[in-house]
Formats: C-alpha cells, structure tokens, sequence
C-alpha cells in the first residue's frame, strides 16, 4: 500500500499549484507581500490611506451549485461565484477587499477540474481588484465521492470605522432601491435541483438557454457599481440578498421597532423562477424566503436622496427598482 492507492495523488496536487500559479500572480495587487506556497500568506495594509482602518472579513461558499457544476463537467463559474459572493458580503458593510483564501475539497483530484474552478477564482479577485493570495486543496477520498467537491472562500476587505454601513440611522419612511440579480446567485440550489432532476441539458425557449446554463449563471459582484456610490450619496444601508431572501436579509441592517412595507409587484420576476415555482408548485412564502427572485442587492436611503440615488443609477444605465419603504413596525 502507499498514499497513491489510498486514494491521494500528491503529483496530482502539485501539479494544481504549478498550473494555477500564473493565474494567481495575475491577481496580485501592491499589499501582497511574497508569492504563494509559503505555509502562510501576506498582504501589507497602508495604513496612510485611512485614519482608524478596520479589517472586514467574511467566509462562505456556493451551495450545491457545486452539484449543477459537476452534471454539467463545467467548473469556472463556480469560482467566480465564490468570489464576487464574498465580496458583495463585505461590500455591504461599506469594504473594499483586499485579498481572498480559497478552499477546495474533493474526493479524486482532477487538475482539469481544479485548475477551472481556481481559474474562476482568479478571474474574479482580478475583476474585484483583489488579491488571490493563498488557500488549501484538499484530496479526501471517502468523505467525497466520485466528483464531488466542496468550496469554500474567504475574504478580507478594508473600511474607515467612521464610514462602516451599519443601518443605524436607518428611520421609518426611508426607501429600499433594488438591484437585479444575474439568477439564484448562490442559493436556493437543494431545491431549484430537485425541480430540475436530470434536466439540466434541456433546452428551454423560455429561458433562451439551457436550464444548466440558467443555473450556472455566475453570481453578480455590485462592488464596481456600489463602492463609488458610498462617497457621493448619504447610503444608510445595504443588504446582500442570499440565503433567507429579501426580507431576511435587509431585516439583518434595520434597526429594532422597524420592518419593512415591501412592494412584490415592483419588478418582474425573471423566466428562471417563474419555472421553478410553477414546474415545483413552490408556494409564494417559500420562494420568497429561499431566493433572490431578481433581487441581488438592495440600497436603503432617504426619500430625499433616492432621487437623486436612481438619477445616477439610471445615468450609468444599471436596472433598479423601488421596491418598498422602512416603517414601524
């Protein structure tokens, strides 16, 4: 017996990190500190550019959008998706990232596979200006079968503590400005995959595509729309829209004694749930609490300052609905 034929392919392995290292340099920004390999990764803050900084940090991954990838043998995308999820998770708070850590799990190490999903990953830290600066692949055979993989993802951003989005001054009668989605974005995958069980290839009219294809869509990063938009307007709040839904999730960044009065009929609801919901019967509560349904971010702001919000939005043409207000609960 040896390792090999236990099931873990050290050769394997390292030819992932000689393939993939090229790509990472390519996300390096001027705080990374070394190259990767080293048995911990560095990243220099200047500290010149803020007077009281605060690191955010965030950890997540993509569901069983893992379990779409693999039927359909296509992996970048999920890459991407990890990123520009954790992104829009610090961005919320008023960050901007620094650098990301990946985590790649998987019973047999197949380099094509890995190199494609880190491949994503880089294309995505390059797009967010942010730095690939290290992570773990992990080869686990009995833990993953077949090939199964689990990602994971973490990222740290910066923030002035004096301009942390936090919600607190959110009041009653302020506005909920909307964002649109690119599709489930990562969440809701348990379900939308038992709906579509062995019909990923399908073509659809509908959707113009696949549903695999609607499935994979690479989850939306707003950090290019949102971030310069934190210096020109009074923005009181921000909520990422993932698990837990559209309520859920804004209700994480309203203060107590208030809700939220949203408006269902505000926005279209786009072909991909429209399918779910009538091929699955889903009711409305539940759709509601397990998808975006098209909303990928929302901005809470004065009444006031929405004009002024959705006269820029408009300007640069980015969709955005209003879709509800702040009121006592």
């Amino acid at each position: 017996m040896d390792y090999k034929t236990s099931g873990v392919d050290i050769d394997a392995g390292e030819e992932v990190v000689r393939r993939i290292k090229p790509l990472v340099r390519q996300t390096f920004t001027k705080g990374v500190v070394g190259d990767i390999g080293a048995f911990g990764a560095f990243f220099e803050v200047d500290t010149f550019e803020y007077q009281r900084p605060v690191l955010v940090s965030s950890v997540d991954g993509v569901g069983t959008k893992l379990k779409v990838a693999a039927a359909l043998g296509k992996y970048d995308t999920v890459g991407q998706c990890l990123v520009n999820h954790c992104v829009n998770d610090i961005l919320v708070c008023g960050a901007k990232p620094l650098y990301f850590l990946d985590y790649y799990a998987c019973g047999k190490l197949t380099p094509d596979h890995a190199v494609a999903v880190i491949g994503g990953m880089a294309k995505a830290c390059a797009e967010n200006e942010c730095a690939l600066i290290g992570g773990e692949t992990a080869e686990m055979p009995g833990v993953y079968d077949g090939d199964d993989f689990d990602l994971a993802g973490t990222i740290v951003g910066i923030v002035e503590k004096e301009k942390i989005v936090n919600g607190k001054s959110i009041v009653a009668g302020d506005v909920l400005l909307a964002l649109g989605s690119t599709g489930l974005h990562t969440n809701g995958y348990s379900l939308a995959r038992k709906i579509f069980a062995h019909r990923f290839q399908e073509f659809s009219e509908t959707l113009g595509k696949t549903i695999g294809e609607a499935l994979l869509a690479v989850h939306r990063s707003y950090l290019r729309i949102v971030y310069p938009m934190l210096s020109q307007f009074e923005i009181k709040g921000l909520s990422h829209i993932t698990g837990g839904g559209l309520v859920g999730n804004t209700m994480r960044v309203v203060p107590k004694g208030l809700t939220l009065n949203i408006d269902w009929n505000a926005w279209t609801l786009p072909p991909i749930f429209e399918m779910i919901q009538r091929e699955g019967n889903v009711p409305n509560e539940d759709m509601r609490r397990t998808f975006n349904l098209g909303i990928g971010l929302v901005i809470i702001v004065s009444k006031t300052e929405a004009t002024r919000v959705v006269a820029h939005l408009n300007s640069i043409n980015e969709p955005n609905w209003l879709i509800g207000t702040v009121v006592c609960a």
